[in-house]
């Protein structure tokens, strides 16, 4: 029997989060009391902020074994501990415990800006990342028309990478990764900056790589429709724990119970707010404004986003998006930031969504801040909805079933 690919025993990740306890308000009567009784002591009375430690751990006793020419789903919802897992697997950061075997040469993909050096060219770091891999120069020259054609950046490659937009640094990332024949490739959610043509080659690379060169994908991704299509095996993650690791469908019947009781409030998280545009809260209210999950047929669904602007791109777009389950797209409308822009930095939109058009069934919404060049912003899978049947003319059907909208109609004779 071959070696696995990768052997996890007991592994584990914790970070240190540091926390400042809050001072009370000083008062200019407060800071001059202070002064005053300086002038009579010799010790220092200047206080030092308080601060506390508190161990974060990201992941926790996982253990499992993948093997040679698996393609691994690695599914959760944000902060289940994938991107963490990820590097990980790609030796990026060390495990706090347990031990790690790799067998073969890893190639990642994980998030934007990262494995590319950004003061050399496309060419550069081509070259950069085969000798990484431990290639020679001979050996990456037989890839490197390959690697340019698939990443359609030829007129750029004498550029450096720093002056790339965000969907042509990930296109030319994943060629180099995929096209350098590393023994197991590891792909983040970093796709979703390409196009949908793009994502497609992508996906078929993958399976190709997998299929037919027999080397091992690990690919995280928040749509099940693409992991159930691509992957033989997935692998659900909670807080940092392995909840299961089983063939992909299970799994994703599995992801979509536990997400029943999911909040409908997204908050972004850490590394979104590093962006210069991104959604800071998103949730469904209804037509009083309360939060709410649950909505009739004949009621209108409003979905709430508040975006953080640090610098206003006037080519910006916003996506709105409705989803399955599975995490494939229903329909999607499209507005533009200035629209809603007035100058302040946090911009809010109010979208309400038609009553007695959707199929009654279980959603979700995908949203993104994009231009032709860059995404800011993107989220999948949040925010998920239930509409309750009230009597539709499908009221014993479920929306999978006969499709998931009731179009407008005339009959004409």
């Amino acid at each position: 029997m071959p070696e696995p690919a990768i052997t996890l025993s007991n592994v584990s990740k914790s970070f240190f989060i540091t926390h400042e306890k809050a001072e009370r308000y000083t008062s200019l009567r407060d800071v001059i009391a202070q002064r005053a009784k300086s002038l009579f002591s010799f010790s220092s009375n200047k206080k030092e902020p308080s601060t506390t430690k508190e161990e974060f751990w990201a992941l926790r006793d996982l253990n499992f074994e993948i093997q040679q020419g698996d393609r691994i789903g690695i599914i959760g919802r944000n902060g289940a501990g994938k991107s963490t897992l990820l590097k990980v697997l790609s030796r990026i950061t060390e495990p706090s415990k347990g031990r790690i075997e790799i067998t073969g040469r890893v190639a990642s993909l994980l998030e934007v800006g990262t494995g590319f050096h950004p003061e050399l060219t496309g060419r550069e770091n081509i070259f950069l990342n085969g000798a990484i891999l431990g290639m020679s120069r001979v050996e990456i020259r037989k890839k490197f028309d390959e690697i340019v054609a698939f990443a359609e950046v030829e007129q750029f490659l004498d550029t450096p990478v720093k002056r790339y937009s965000s969907g042509m640094y990930v296109r030319l990332a994943f060629a180099v990764a995929a096209h350098l024949e590393p023994e197991i490739l590891i792909v983040d959610e970093v796709l979703a900056v390409g196009d949908s043509a793009f994502q497609k080659k992508c996906l078929g690379k993958m399976e190709d790589v997998s299929k037919n060169q027999g080397r091992t994908v690990l690919f995280v991704s928040h749509n099940m429709g693409v992991i159930n299509q691509l992957c033989q095996k997935a692998i659900l993650l909670e807080k940092g724990r392995l909840v299961q690791f089983d063939q992909t469908r299970k799994v994703i019947d599995q992801y979509m119970l536990n997400s029943n009781g999911m909040s409908n409030v997204y908050l972004a998280d850490e590394k979104s707010q590093s962006k210069s545009i991104f959604f800071e809260r998103i949730e469904t209210v209804s037509g009083s404004g309360k939060n709410s999950e649950n909505f009739q047929f004949d009621e209108s669904i409003f979905i709430k986003a508040l975006l953080s602007v640090e610098a206003f791109d006037q080519s910006a777009k916003i996506s709105f998006t409705l989803q399955n389950t599975n995490g494939e797209n229903l329909s999607t409308f499209v507005e533009s930031l200035e629209d809603f822009y007035d100058g302040a930095k946090n911009v809010s939109i109010l979208v309400k969504l038609p009553a007695s058009v959707i199929a009654p069934n279980t959603y979700a919404f995908r949203l993104a801040i994009f231009t032709p060049s860059n995404v800011y912003d993107l989220v999948e899978m949040i925010c998920p909805v239930t509409i309750e049947e009230t009597g539709s003319k499908m009221a014993m059907y479920h929306g999978n079933s006969y499709g998931n909208f009731f179009m407008n109609h005339e009959i004409v004779k």
